[in-house]
């Protein structure tokens, strides 16, 4: 994750009237994929700042350009020759110049490229080219203007972006200019050093950029018309949620619920600028609205009491009996401070007057888990200790939900009717959400369950 700073937010000079529109790597995966895109552009006028992926997978057997990149950088860093590899990523390129019928050579892109990483081969260097050469392509396909990244995404010395100063390059770069086209996923450090997000960073790319020029709208195209209210591979033809709210978003993706790189969200939030996920190949349809608040988007969304379920496997109960716990003074910080000790964050608390359960990442737990309990015996002294794995944490979430009454017993009547036993239950005091654990078996059935529970029968 990338730390951003200097925050504040610079508005002279623009007005919130344009477009920001990023589009993904299977948005632009071939010469067809091109001319989808520039279709979608060209229909709005108001689509004037574009930020693009590197060019995705044309098939399931595939390989992404950037991937193809970061072996070029593996093997001259290995000083083995990379001649045939990158050859064969000019290929790809030169298939999406030939089928767009443009007059255009990358030969001086790739030899400086090749001569870049012979020299010295940067994994982020590498990585970064891919946006780079698609952008080019993009860029004089479309008759816009090409921004560098480079020259305007600032990051300091140790990766974090510089949100006040990136800002303040954009609007130099760009003052003047009708349009662009301004490569996703990188940036430069402060040092001139090429610098690139995680994956998926092209969508941190456009937000800022949306950021900067003020966008009335961050459009993301991608190849799924918006989010959906449940995993399509566990409910079959699960809704579009229409409109969903930055703190809704925060919490299914922290289950793993997301096409949209986490932190694209904080510089169009902090901006009040909404997103709007949309499909490159089904652009009549209206996806996602992901806006600050409800009720500053206007369309009308579904009447659902609940807007998403999510849930990710892999946790683990540390299970703590005692009698008279709730009397005990510090019992609890007892508790937390082995966990600090030992590495460990929790997912949830929920406890009782002689109970306490801790939910914890298995995977982290594992290496500590002896010296956890040992040290649990002896500082707390409990009658019973006992660890459970194979617990699956599952989210219902929804703004609605503060608002109506039964939800919390209408999740426990999908389960009773599906005979799954409920673990754990959590919600916090805003109501946002309601955190079940079931067992890792049981998490495909729950989610279809109350999928059905809250989907379905509202139809």
């Amino acid at each position: 994750m990338y730390i951003v700073t200097n925050v504040s937010i610079i508005k002279e000079g623009f007005t919130m009237a344009d477009k920001v529109v990023k589009f993904g790597g299977s948005s632009l995966a071939d010469a067809d994929q091109f001319k989808k895109v520039a279709a979608i552009i060209n229909s709005d006028p108001k689509r004037k700042f574009v930020v693009p992926s590197a060019p995705g997978k044309r098939f399931s057997n595939d390989v992404k350009v950037t991937d193809m990149l970061y072996k070029c950088c593996e093997l001259a860093g290995s000083g083995i020759d990379f001649t045939n590899d990158l050859a064969a990523i000019k290929e790809r390129y030169n298939g999406i110049i030939s089928g767009l019928g443009m007059d255009m050579s990358l030969d001086e892109e790739f030899s400086i490229i090749e001569k870049e990483l012979k020299a010295r081969p940067a994994k982020d260097y590498a990585a970064s080219r891919g946006e780079f050469l698609n952008s080019k392509v993009l860029a004089k396909y479309l008759g816009f203007n090409f921004v560098d990244a480079a020259d305007v995404i600032i990051f300091d010395t140790k990766g974090n972006l510089l949100l006040d100063e990136t800002v303040s390059a954009v609007r130099t770069r760009i003052k003047g200019l009708d349009n662009a086209v301004i490569p996703g996923f990188y940036g430069r450090t402060t040092e001139g050093i090429i610098k690139t997000f995680s994956r998926g960073g092209s969508d941190v790319t456009g937000s800022i950029i949306a950021n900067a020029v003020r966008a009335e709208i961050y459009e993301n195209w991608t190849d799924v018309s918006g989010f959906l209210v449940a995993d399509p591979r566990i409910v079959e033809n699960p809704d579009v949620i229409e409109v969903i709210t930055y703190r809704e978003l925060r919490e299914l993706a922290y289950m793993g619920a997301s096409v949209l790189h986490e932190d694209a969200i904080f510089p169009v939030r902090s901006a009040g600028i909404p997103i709007n996920i949309r499909n490159t190949n089904r652009p009549e349809d209206a996806g996602t609205m992901i806006v600050s608040n409800d009720y500053d988007f206007s369309r009308e969304s579904l009447g659902h009491t609940i807007t998403g379920i999510a849930g990710k496997k892999g946790f683990s109960s540390i299970n703590i009996e005692k009698a008279m716990m709730n009397n005990e003074m510090g019992f609890g910080v007892k508790v937390l401070n082995v966990l600090y000790r030992n590495g460990l964050s929790f997912e949830h608390m929920p406890s009782g007057i002689d109970t306490m359960s801790i939910t914890i990442d298995t995977a982290k737990l594992e290496p500590v888990r002896e010296k956890v309990l040992a040290e649990l015996r002896k500082e707390v002294e409990p009658d019973n200790l006992y660890i459970e794995d194979g617990i699956a944490i599952l989210a219902v979430v929804g703004r609605r939900m503060k608002n109506t009454r039964g939800t919390v017993a209408r999740v426990f009547a999908a389960m009773a009717h599906a005979r799954i036993n409920v673990k754990l239950i959590d919600q916090g005091s805003s109501e946002l959400n309601v955190i079940i654990g079931v067992s890792e078996n049981d998490l495909p059935e729950a989610i279809r369950r109350i999928y059905d529970m809250f989907i379905n029968s509202e139809k």
